[in-house]
């Protein structure tokens, strides 16, 4: 610092008289004036405030008490169902009691435990892979992965349709940012060909697309970014569980060689967390890189210890991934027949999107369905693609063949007393 600044440093300042005349400064609220405006005059409507949800009880994995009713769960991410396992239970439990509730500090310091190491196994075993790094949730993963791993004067080519945490990943680095048309193989191929031979270049893609529920052409995009020179991180948070024969996601199913794997244990694991899995000879350095790696605190010891026994477990949950299929395939079905307009035009995932016309006939329908004892998301722009405003369902392993039949029932009522079919 300058001897100036340091004089300036030292003189005592009057806040009244250095402020700006007849100006008490701009509120940084100010600029969420509409966005609370908007809130408000949904809620004035009468409907319950949609993101105010509170789970008062959950007695499975696929039911809870909601408003003091008894609800069916057709909203959760809980695919495999196993937030509730016994032996997923077991082991957080008994974390909780060698090792206490948290780490207080990050991997780098203090905050490796003994099932941080068992839960990273645990993926490479899962995946095949030899490469495996824990993250403290899945956004983190994927913003951590790829700001570390596209620098400056380097490109990352997304899918415009990626989830916001990619997006995210893309604003934290310094690479250059090229966005191809929603699973387009011959845009990524025409975006590819207009870039720098020489250049570092990371494809990101998704297996399955969280909002429609809908997959990518993994296999066609994978073999354009080999074409010119391009890594591929697939995120497959959406697919983990149940997708391929092994569950690893729509990459195994579709044959596909990813140079980086991210997933989340929010969704099918059942707990909290992210990671990404690699063969890369020297993925081992994104641990001295990675500052959302670096810079966070770990995660509990229970939340590994559930997350490491439930993933093993995954391993051979062949009956679970087939029951999930079987839920998917009688619940698209149903919706088409009754005449709703779904996202995709068979049943492409876990995730089925209900098409609404607008925000007043899906917070109409999403209202009455919950009144019915059915709780499913909303979701409107600009999370939606193409402006479309939707109602979400993701299954779980555990609804059954009556549940799904109550939800379908549920849906004719309610489409029906809307006009909506």
């Amino acid at each position: 610092m300058t001897d100036a600044g340091l004089a300036a440093e030292k003189l005592p300042v009057d806040p009244v008289e250095s402020a700006p005349a007849n100006d008490a400064g701009r509120d940084l609220m100010s600029k969420f004036d509409a966005l609370i405006a908007e809130r408000q005059a949904l809620i004035d409507t009468g409907v319950t405030d949609p993101f105010a949800i509170v789970m008062e009880q959950v007695t499975s994995p696929t039911e809870a008490v909601i408003a003091g009713r008894d609800t069916i769960l057709l909203g959760t991410y809980n695919y495999m169902g196993m937030t509730f396992d016994p032996d997923v239970i077991a082991a957080g439990h008994a974390a909780l009691d060698q090792f206490g509730s948290g780490t207080n500090g990050s991997r780098m310091l203090n905050g490796t435990f003994r099932d941080h190491i068992e839960v990273e196994d645990a993926l490479r075993d899962f995946y095949g892979m030899s490469g495996a790094i824990v993250f403290s949730t899945g956004y983190m993963a994927n913003l951590g992965m790829i700001s570390t791993l596209a620098g400056k004067g380097e490109y990352v080519i997304l899918d415009a349709d990626s989830h916001a945490s990619i997006y995210d990943g893309c604003k934290q680095g310094n690479a250059e940012i090229v966005r191809f048309r929603h699973n387009d193989v011959e845009d990524l191929d025409k975006r590819l060909g207009r870039l720098p031979k020489d250049a570092g270049k990371l494809v990101i893609l998704e297996g399955v697309y969280s909002m429609l529920g809908d997959i990518a052409p993994l296999a066609d995009m994978v073999a354009v970014a080999r074409k010119h020179g391009a890594m591929v991180l697939s995120d497959e948070a959406h697919s983990m569980g149940f997708y391929g024969p092994n569950g690893r996601g729509v990459y195994e199913e579709q044959g596909c060689d990813v140079d980086f794997i991210i997933g989340t244990f929010s969704k099918s694991v059942g707990t909290v967390g992210g990671f990404c899995v690699s063969n890369h000879p020297k993925f081992e350095a994104i641990r001295l890189a990675c500052r959302p790696y670096i810079f966070t605190a770990s995660l509990p010891p229970s939340v590994v210890a559930t997350a490491a026994t439930s993933i093993r477990k995954l391993m051979t949950a062949t009956k679970k991934r087939a029951q999930l299929w079987d839920n998917a395939r009688n619940l698209h079905g149903g919706l088409k027949a009754l005449g709703f307009k779904l996202g995709t035009e068979k049943p492409d995932s876990a995730i089925i999107a209900i098409i609404l016309d607008d925000q007043q006939q899906a917070v109409a329908m999403w209202q009455a369905l919950l009144d019915g004892g059915l709780y499913v998301n909303m979701a409107r722009p600009p999370a939606t693609p193409a402006g479309t405003y939707l109602l979400r369902c993701s299954l779980c392993a555990e609804h059954t063949p009556a549940q799904i039949e109550t939800v379908l029932g549920m849906f004719a009522a309610a489409g029906r007393a809307l006009g909506v079919i």
